[in-house]
């Protein structure tokens, strides 16, 4: 056979095949979108930012919508009517996890709290989260660690500002949650301001972030997970394990202090009162109910999910805050009211500081953490909006682009937190039309942590500190970029000048 013949007959098997797929998306009631090409589907529509490619798409097939994606079909979702019958109405079918293949680098999908399904061990591990780490009674007694915390972060800056030094706000912000999650974990610092470790470990966190969150040809083609061609899992799992490793080193010194329980100093027991200890207490008595592994990868989804989100939230809206003077003056003049004599802010001040709420909603709404939420997949098949979900389709939520969508936000793209004093609407789940967090009952778990850590960093920054951009950079010329991932951080770190106040 020549080259004409073979030729035309894969040209011909290919318009059978792209003829049967249209044929079939006919006949399947899925929602509405754009024809896949043969075999790639719709990969080449998504982009360097997914996330800005299907909110364009969006606006020509609605707010509900399906693509093919190699050999996954994806649902979009990006509309707050919408979001409430997937994750309020329909919450149930659509609890499970769309696992992508970096997820299940060192067998983190089948002990994470973020990729399990919606069963019993997902449930068990559910609720050990909110007993030990986020209950009220928890979050209470580790709130004098979270001030000392912020306090290391203002003695930080204030000391750059001494030295007339710019701070890196995002790697500053980074440091210290870190510390407060490493400390109410497991009792220690994992870092310093201006030490390479911190910024070692913020590498690592935010290369699983970034691969989770990339586009990766294998989970649309599985037939090629051998073959890694983009390099992605192999670099996840460098990364898992750097991270595990530091997990187990630090478990096997518990255990080994554990061990000599008996011995006394100064008449105090040698044992600690943070999370690892409650977890090592349930790991011993009863495995079967929690493992070793549970306790790993959990802890692993805390460290990954609580650090980045949080630092890269206070890092956007420091950003938005000296391009918009005035919405600076305006929250340091309501602090400085407020606040008085007071150089600190505490957690029970956020609820009577609106100015300073609305400055993190519109954050929230304009950068959400997390673009597309973590993708959830249908359970079973599913009629929305009179069209069908197919069972195992995987299901993502534009909350980027449900935040800018001018049917629902007027000047959508302006920061503008004042839209946000004379509405009730919050980010807990409730109002779809700012679902930072997920809503129903794959909501973040740490969601109250998360809100008292942004509101009182932020507030830090802004009460005892004004700030200016580097020599010779105007605020209309701060790089507005993003770097796409799990999370959406800056594409270039805000660096920005603190002078006392």
């Amino acid at each position: 056979m020549d080259y004409s013949t073979c030729f035309l007959l894969l040209s011909f098997l290919l318009t059978v095949f792209y003829a049967l797929t249209l044929l079939s998306r006919h006949n399947s009631r899925l929602p509405p979108g754009p024809y896949p090409f043969p075999i790639i589907g719709n990969l080449l529509k998504l982009g360097h930012n997914p996330h800005h490619s299907l909110a364009s798409l969006s606006k020509r097939y609605g707010p509900l919508m399906s693509l093919k994606l190699g050999s996954k079909t994806t649902i979009v979702v990006s509309s707050p009517d919408i979001a409430k019958e997937f994750f309020q109405t329909h919450d149930q079918s659509f609890s499970s996890r769309s696992v992508p293949e970096a997820a299940r680098v060192v067998d983190h999908h089948k002990f994470s709290l973020v990729w399990l399904p919606a069963g019993d061990q997902w449930r068990r591990l559910r609720r050990i989260t909110k007993e030990y780490m986020f209950s009220v009674q928890c979050l209470d007694a580790s709130e004098l660690l979270r001030k000392e915390k912020v306090t290391e972060l203002i003695d930080h800056v204030d000391q750059c500002c001494k030295k007339g030094k710019a701070v890196n706000v995002g790697a500053a912000a980074f440091t210290t949650i870190l510390n407060i999650f490493s400390n109410f974990i497991f009792s220690t610092d994992f870092a310093r301001h201006d030490s390479v470790s911190s910024q070692d470990f913020k590498d690592t966190v935010w290369a699983l972030m970034e691969v989770g969150g990339k586009p990766n040809v294998v989970d649309y083609f599985p037939i090629l997970k051998p073959f890694d061609p983009q390099r992605l899992l192999g670099w996840v799992y460098v990364c898992g394990k750097k991270l595990l490793n530091i997990f187990d080193e630090i478990i096997d010194q518990r255990l080994e202090r554990r061990s000599n329980i008996s011995l006394l100093y100064d008449g105090v027991s040698s044992t600690k009162n943070d999370v690892l200890e409650s977890l090592l207490n349930l790991n011993l008595k009863d495995e079967s109910e929690f493992s070793r592994n549970d306790m790993r990868h959990l802890i692993l989804d805390l460290f990954m999910a609580g650090t980045d989100t949080i630092s890269s939230t206070v890092e956007w809206a420091m950003t938005e805050l000296i391009r918009n003077r005035d919405k600076m003056e305006t929250a340091r003049m309501k602090l400085t009211k407020f606040i008085q004599n007071d150089k600190s802010i505490s957690e029970r001040d956020i609820s009577q500081l609106p100015y300073l709420q609305a400055i993190i909603k519109e954050t929230l709404r304009l950068h959400p953490p997390a673009p597309f939420l973590i993708p959830h997949q249908a359970v079973h098949d599913i009629e929305v909006q009179g069209s069908i979900v197919p069972k195992n389709a995987q299901v993502l939520c534009n909350v980027w682009a449900m935040g800018r969508d001018p049917d629902v936000w007027t000047d959508p793209e302006r920061f503008m937190p004042e839209r946000f004093l004379d509405v009730e609407i919050e980010y807990k789940g409730q109002n779809f039309e700012l679902i930072p967090f997920g809503a129903g009952r794959r909501i973040c778990p740490g969601l109250n942590f998360a809100h008292k850590m942004l509101h009182i960093v932020l507030g830090s920054l802004i009460h005892n500190f004004d700030w200016q951009l580097e020599e010779n950079i105007r605020a209309q010329d701060v790089d507005m970029g993003e770097k796409f991932g799990l999370t959406l951080q800056k594409n270039v770190p805000l660096m920005a000048i603190p002078i006392k106040l």
